[in-house]
């Protein structure tokens, strides 16, 4: 699990595709500090373990359902990717649970200023957009941000300078895709709600009583 909160931004050393998918290396500092065999690092918002390291590098094998429902696909030696370590019980959620498990490709259409923030409008999916909600949670690219604005299947979030500053969204052009990993407690909730075997007290009705819906 992560938190959306990217430590650093990686550069793509090198690609190598073949059929069982892609092996990528990538030019880091910070994830290093405590990187081992087997760990999970978040690429972009797709959890991935680290196959091999040295001390300016990490290798991950992303395998060919990751291709599938990912932009890996679109990356290129030189592309800088969102990094973050998996979460730790002693660390504080500042962000929300990410998974690292993408959930459909966005499309980038364009921002506007905002005053001191700029907000970025995204397209996605119709049948991704039920799990969008107003002041919810959405990861792009691996960052947690809040979803501005909805309207059908096209959201918007707010980036302060800060945050643009950390990830790679600010290289974001019209057209550009992304990955997106949408609520996790949405899907869940859906799950139970459309069970045939429901016998769980939670409803639609119960879901506005209490402020979630």
């Amino acid at each position: 699990m992560f938190t959306g909160l990217i430590e650093e931004q990686g550069k793509i050393r090198n690609i190598k595709i073949s059929k069982q998918g892609m092996e990528l290396t990538i030019e880091c500092k910070l994830v290093l500090s405590d990187v081992k065999y087997g760990v999970s690092i978040c690429v972009n918002g797709a959890c991935q373990t680290v196959e091999e390291f040295g001390s300016d590098y990490i290798k991950v094998f992303a395998s060919n359902e990751t291709l599938r429902v990912t932009c890996f696909n679109r990356l290129k030696t030189g592309d800088f990717v969102n990094l973050e370590r998996a979460l730790t019980l002693n660390k504080r959620l500042d962000g929300h649970i990410v998974s690292g498990h993408i959930d459909t490709i966005g499309e980038f259409l364009n921002y506007k200023n905002d005053g001191f923030s700029k907000e970025f409008f995204f397209k996605i999916p119709k049948e991704f957009s039920k799990y969008v909600i107003y002041k919810g949670s959405i990861a792009i690219n691996g960052v947690s941000l809040t979803v501005a604005s909805v309207k059908d299947n096209i959201f918007s979030v707010e980036l302060i300078p800060a945050t643009l500053r950390e990830v790679n969204l600010s290289l974001l052009k019209s057209g550009d895709k992304v990955n997106i990993e949408t609520d996790l407690f949405a899907k869940y909730v859906e799950k139970i709600l459309n069970s045939k075997d429901n016998t769980s007290k939670v409803s639609y009705g119960f879901l506005v009583e209490n402020g979630f819906v």
